[in-house]
């Protein structure tokens, strides 16, 4: 993964999967997960903290509201906890202080990056 700032260029190669697998997969990655002696997240806070980290930025609550279709409330209740677990960071946009710009922190980064780790491991380990 790139440092945050730093673009990278994905190559994405697919994966032929049975839906047994991908369930298998899901579940085993959500385990490690709900172990996670340090967060427990849920899947709406996962799936922020990977918007934020794998789409190009800038992100503001009201984006990724818009985008998730949920409401600006419930991304900012996610954020509370992403922010308590410094996962994500906010600040007010100086150019129009009604918008709240999302920031990606070296605690996330390192985070998506052993979850990333975690899926491809646990894709290994998948019976054939």
């Amino acid at each position: 993964m790139a440092a945050p700032g730093h673009a990278s260029k994905a190559v994405f190669v697919p994966v032929e999967m049975r839906p047994s697998q991908a369930l298998r997969l899901w579940h085993d990655v959500s385990l490690g997960l709900v172990r996670d002696e340090d967060r427990d997240l849920t899947a709406r806070q996962v799936t922020i903290l990977l918007t934020v980290y794998l789409e190009p930025p800038p992100h503001t609550v009201r984006g990724l509201a818009a985008k998730l279709g949920v409401t600006k409330p419930a991304i900012t209740r996610a954020l509370d906890t992403l922010g308590a677990v410094k996962l994500l960071d906010r600040r007010r946009d100086d150019d129009d202080r009604r918008n709240v710009i999302i920031l990606r922190t070296v605690e996330g980064a390192l985070y998506v990056e052993k979850l990333g780790d975690l899926i491809v491991a646990r894709a290994k380990d998948l019976p054939r």
